[in-house]
Parts: C-alpha cells; structure tokens; sequence
C-alpha cells in the first residue's frame, strides 16, 4: 500500500537528526502521564515510537484517499451561498479522516484533546499532506489556532475553544488581513467595542470587514482587531476569539489560481461578540507575531511538499518517456534537472525540520521558565538563556524557511514542466 512516509526516507532521516528522543524527554519531563493515560510514553523510545506511528498513520491517508481527490477538488472548488461557505463533499472527507485518525491535535497537550508531539512531527504530517493535496495543509495546518489559544488565552478559554479544535469537531481561522492592510497589518481598522461595563474580560463586539481570510468560514477565529479608539499603530490591536455566528457574512470566495480547495473569504462582522486574548495592545505584538511563526513553518512545510510532488511526478515522466530508444532520464541535460531539483528539496527539508526543532525547544523551554516563576520558584538561569537563544534563533529561522522554501517550490517546478516538455 502507497504510504508517503515510508516511501520518502529522506523525512525519517531528519527526524533523527533533530533526536525525537531527546525532544521527547523536554514535552514528557518525567513521563509521569504514562501512569494516568494509555495515550501517554513510558519513555522516550516509546515516545519516539508514537511519532513514528503517527507519521505513517498519515502518509498512508495522504498518498491514499487525500491525493485520489485531490484533484477533483482542485478542479471544483468549494462554494459560497447567502453568506456561508460550504466545503466541497471531498474536502469534507479529508477532515473526516483526519479526525477519525487523530491527526488535529499533533502538538495540542494531552489535557486538551491533542496527543502532545512535538511541532517536528506536525511538519512531517504537513509535509506529506501537502505533497497529495496543498489545499487540505491549509485546513489541516490550522491547529496553530488551538496553539495560540494555549499559549495566550486564560484557562476558561482553552477549556472551551481547544478540545473541539483538537477532537476536529470544530474547525479554525486566523483572521488578521484586510482590504487596505495586508503586509502591513498594524493599520488595522475592525473595530473592537469594549463591554460597557469596562470589563475587559467581558464580551467585546467586533465591527468591519477582513479580506484574503483563509477558511475564513472556520468555527473558531482569532481576530485582529483595534481595541484602542485614536490609535493608528499597531500598539492600539488587540487580539480576540470568537465563534461563527449569523452576524458574520461571507461576502465572498476568492477565485484563486490554485488551491481551490482552501476557501479563502471576503467577511463582514456585524456586532459579532468576542473575547479578549491576553491583555490589550500586545495583539499584534506578541500574539499574532508568535502566530505568524507557526504558520511561516506550515507554509514552508507546504512548499516542500509540493517540490516533492513536482520532483516525483517529473522524474516518473523522465524514466518512461522514450525518445532516440531510451529513457529521456538518460540525457545528460535531464538528469542534471532531476538532480537539481532533488538536491534542492532535500536542502529545504533539512533547513525546515531544524527550524521545526528550534520552535519545538524555544516554546517548552520558555513554558518551563513559566511554569516556574508561577509556582514562585528560582528560575535556572541557564535555562532562561536557553529560552531566550531559541527565541532569537526561531525569529530568525522561521521567515528564514519559509522564504527559502517557498523560493525551491518554484524552482522545482519550474525544472518539473521543462522536464515535461515545457508544457
């Protein structure tokens, strides 16, 4: 049976490179979960051999039923309909899948529905999700929703919003761009109606439109949003959660030139009722900054399956196309395009799961940093010059992956037409 982990052992390679056991023993600490959940490592082997399980659970979805409809998708679309969107029936099965495999919640802790892997795993998934069908990554890649929500939100929050996001009962949205602010978000205009009352964990009212959203038509989202009337910087945005309801109208779905099967929506919020995320005037700050980095790691991993993709279906073409009685694989002019192409995959998946690896040990390390000044304890100091070297270097790092990548994808493909023919 095909199977897109199993087949490639160039990702199995960089996952132990980057030592899942040691990754391991930092999310598990003294596996003390393994007594209180069946779910749960009894060490780091055993934990080594839940990641991989969890790799091949998914290459055999991705390289089965995710890439034999992927391409009526594509060819399809999804559909939008007096204001609401309405995934196309296939895309509906993918996520189906997806939740029956457990597959929502890779880097979600355990106490919340996810099975607590580290963010390496989740890039593997997404890699090879990407490579059957680039789309459903944009679906599936959304669990960076639930992330920021732990990481940000108050305990209420989390109970709430992240179970039904891991359990794939519920599906996300980050809702930051608009008409006039794209790259340059702190110009920002929603607005953001404070309770009445002055109470800041009180229910807030989100007022304007967002453009280029994403799964906009999620059931969970994280808004942008300015909170601070007479602000025009970024210091004046907040950051807030909200359901989908009737005061939020899909206006429509943008006709992209790809990826048909990730709708990405034009929405209008109308009083919509929403709840502040953290404290005010850090939203783009700190929040959505530390957002954006989940999602430059999952677009990059999106790239590199995609060049995979390309390089396969090329280098398959190259070895049973006949000119002059051979393969055209055989001339020179061709085998130096394959390789190439090759080459630079292998270069860009090395870069990402050390990218992956560096998030993976900046986030658990400044949650421990945390953990321990919240129960009043003296914090290691070389463990908060940890926390924050991994801080520094993932900053770096992640739009450092995501441009590399991006830039290969296209490259590859490129190379993966001229291998073709150039048609």
């Amino acid at each position: 049976m095909a199977n897109y982990f199993t087949d490639n052992p160039d990702i199995l390679f960089n996952l132990d490179r980057v030592d899942l056991r040691a990754l391991a023993d930092l999310i598990e600490g003294d596996y003390s979960d393994a007594a209180t959940s069946e779910f749960a490592p009894e060490n780091a082997e055993d934990a080594r051999d839940n990641y991989l399980n969890t790799c091949r659970i998914a290459g055999e979805l991705c390289a089965g039923p995710v890439e034999e409809r992927a391409r009526i998708i594509d060819q399809e679309g999804n559909s939008c309909r007096n204001g609401k969107v309405y995934y196309h029936p296939l895309v509906e099965e993918n996520i189906r899948d997806f939740r029956r495999a457990e597959l929502l919640g890779i880097s979600i802790p355990r106490k919340y529905g996810g099975l607590q892997m580290p963010q390496v795993i989740k890039i593997a998934v997404l890699e090879m999700v990407s490579r059957a069908d680039a789309s459903l990554m944009n679906l599936v890649g959304l669990q960076d929703i639930a992330e920021t929500i732990y990481e940000f939100g108050n305990d209420q929050q989390r109970a709430e919003y992240i179970p039904p996001l891991s359990a794939g009962e519920a599906t996300g949205a980050m809702i930051l761009t608009e008409p006039d602010s794209g790259s340059d978000l702190q110009s920002v205009r929603l607005k953001a109606v404070p309770p009445p009352d002055g109470n800041d964990q009180g229910t807030w009212h989100l007022q304007g439109v967002k453009r280029f959203i994403t799964n906009g038509n999620g059931d969970i989202l994280l808004v942008l949003a300015r909170s601070e009337e007479g602000t025009v910087d970024g210091r004046g945005l907040s950051l807030f959660v909200c359901r989908k309801d009737d005061t939020i109208t899909i206006r429509r779905i943008e006709n992209k030139l790809g990826i048909h099967g990730s709708p990405t929506c034009d929405m209008v919020f109308n009083d919509t009722p929403a709840y502040l995320v953290g404290q005010r005037k850090r939203g783009l700050i700190k929040y959505v900054m530390s957002l954006m980095n989940g999602a430059r790691v999952g677009v990059a991993a999106q790239a590199v399956g995609i060049a995979e993709a390309a390089y396969r279906t090329a280098r398959d073409y190259a070895e049973t196309r006949i000119q002059f009685g051979q393969p055209i694989l055989q001339f020179p002019a061709v085998y130096e395009m394959l390789t190439d192409m090759k080459l630079r995959i292998e270069a860009g998946r090395m870069l990402l799961y050390e990218t992956g690896k560096i998030v993976d040990l900046q986030k658990h390390l400044a949650a421990r940093v945390q953990q321990a000044q919240a129960r009043g304890e003296a914090v290691d100091p070389e463990m908060k010059m940890s926390a924050k070297y991994y801080e520094r270097l993932a900053s770096v790092l992640t739009p450092f992956s995501k441009y590399f990548n991006a830039e290969m994808c296209n490259r590859v493909a490129y190379q993966g037409i001229q291998v073709m023919g150039g048609s």
